[in-house]
């Protein structure tokens, strides 16, 4: 286990703190303002619990079942129910990191002191996390609306010893027993705990975390592979010139122009408009490449901002407010993750789209300028890379589906109190499907344009530097160049899997210096 350590103060939690967590197994721990913050907001919970007015989620039922008063002796018992009623998740397992996210950021609410938690249950979470025990969630049960509620009570349901958890070896087994295994006492849940453990948009935001951190290495992949391909087809560098990009001051157009004028730096193939074949200007999937990969990045920008304010909140209902308070609120509404999960969706299928018009250019004699017929050794015995575009096709369709919003749909439920819901759970599963899949097509870009820089080569062309870097690189990890037909399937994973870890970007700069 990695040993860096993360501290979880009254103050919310970063990006990289969530993703250290996640992704790099990262100990967690409770900063003493914090367990001090959650005593003081106990003895609110425990103050209210002994008076005879009832008080939403301390002394009452949940939901449309708020109007009934529940007796001191029936309180424990509604706090386990309520974990285990709404621990109704179904479908596939939801994937660890996923989880971990989820976890860490109901811990980080609990934190704050704004839940009524007791110390000794938010230190069981941290314990939890720290033993790599990783509760099974599934793919269905939250609307995002009173937040992600199924998988937060699939967690909560480990801390209390029941369900089904895996260990750190990969292993499920019942939870209580991996508890066990791990010195750690199961918590006997009182007044408020249970549906403070449930109420928050916490999945939906910790899948939005990882989301933008692979689509910021994507776009600047994507910059590299789009520069790739402008060279194959001997285009242009003139149109990424800073002074036209100057005067439409969108910065991720700027950026993105500045990267691929990077990459091309020092290229032969670049500005051979007057040659055998004159053109005027090049195709928009060629010229228009800045424009729309740095739109992609500002809707990045913007996420991030949701995504830095959801961090910094304290979502729960009801909260224990500092001058003693308990009141009923609206804050577990997941509206504006679940926006920015979809605009994420819909940007990352516009690049996803330009990216494979830019590969089927490549491909086609009638429009490469001088590259061979689908960039086969042989055409005609050899097909070379038609299929790839056909898969690269068949996943830019798949997207295009992905990007129909989730956060548009609403479906009432319990019993009509909760009317109107936010479906942001459902837009993070479907963006991570999305941000999968537009790996995969810049992949095959990577892998064409790479071959069709190769080709120019032969032809007695000289390649920028970053484009020679990137296609060294890309052969060393095992992805072949030019030749006759081969399985393809292993060669696009190879470059799917260079793409993922960054190392197209790694590889060229060296040569270009830091890319945005």
């Amino acid at each position: 286990m990695d040993m860096h350590t993360v501290v979880v103060g009254t103050s919310g939690t970063t990006a990289q703190d969530v993703i250290a967590v996640a992704r790099g197994n990262a100990r967690v721990e409770l900063s003493a303002a914090a367990v001090s913050a959650l005593a003081a907001a106990r003895e609110i919970v425990e103050a209210l619990a002994a008076k005879p007015e009832p008080v939403y989620g301390v002394s009452t039922g949940f939901g449309a079942l708020a109007s009934r008063h529940i007796s001191p002796e029936l309180r424990a018992q509604l706090q386990r129910n309520i974990v285990r009623s709404h621990a109704a998740g179904m479908g596939p397992r939801v994937e660890r990191e996923v989880v971990r996210a989820l976890m860490f950021l109901r811990l980080k609410t609990a934190a704050s002191g704004h839940t009524g938690v007791r110390p000794e249950v938010a230190q069981t979470m941290a314990d939890v996390l720290n033993a790599g025990i990783t509760p099974v969630v599934h793919e269905y049960g939250s609307l995002g609306c009173s937040g992600d509620l199924a998988p937060l009570s699939h967690c909560a349901l480990t801390l209390m010893g029941e369900g089904d958890a895996e260990g750190p070896d990969g292993t499920v087994r019942p939870a209580g027993e991996l508890l066990a295994a791990h010195g750690i006492t199961p918590v006997e849940l009182r007044e408020k705990e249970g549906l403070a453990l449930l109420n928050g948009t916490d999945g939906m935001l910790g899948m939005l975390v990882m989301a933008l951190a692979d689509l910021r290495s994507l776009y600047t992949s994507a910059d590299i592979t789009a520069a790739l391909s402008l060279e194959a087809l001997l285009g242009t560098d003139k149109v990424l010139a800073p002074e036209l990009h100057a005067i439409r001051p969108h910065p991720g157009q700027g950026a993105s122009a500045d990267n691929m004028l990077r990459v091309l730096a020092g290229s032969g193939l670049t500005g051979h408009h007057q040659d055998d074949a004159p053109r005027v200007q090049d195709a928009y999937s060629v010229r228009c490449a800045p424009q729309v990969n740095g739109a992609g990045r500002d809707t990045l920008a913007y996420a991030a901002t949701v995504a830095d304010r959801e961090l910094a909140s304290s979502v729960d209902n009801p909260v224990v407010l500092p001058d003693g308070r308990v009141e009923s609120n609206g804050n577990f509404h997941g509206a504006p993750v679940a926006y920015v999960l979809d605009f994420l969706a819909i940007v990352a299928a516009d690049l996803g789209s330009i990216a494979e018009r830019r590969t089927d250019r490549l491909l086609d004699k009638n429009r490469s300028h001088g590259l061979p017929p689908f960039l086969a050794d042989d055409a005609g015995v050899d097909s070379g890379l038609m299929i790839a575009q056909y898969t690269q096709a068949a996943l830019v369709s798949e997207m295009k589906r992905l990007a129909v919003p989730a956060s548009a749909d609403s479906i009432p439920s319990s019993a009509m109190q909760e009317d109107h819901v936010s479906m942001g759970w459902s837009a993070a599963r479907k963006l991570r499907t999305a941000v999968d899949n537009l790996a995969r097509i810049v992949a095959v870009e990577l892998y064409a344009a790479t071959r069709a820089v190769e080709l120019r080569a032969a032809q007695g062309l000289t390649p920028a530097p970053a484009s020679l870097a990137a296609i060294a690189a890309l052969r060393a990890a095992g992805v072949e160049g030019p030749g006759p037909d081969r399985f393809l399937s292993p060669d696009l994973a190879a470059a799917d899997a260079f793409v993922r870890a960054g190392k197209l970007v790694s590889a060229v700069e060296p040569v270009t210096g830091p890319l945005a």
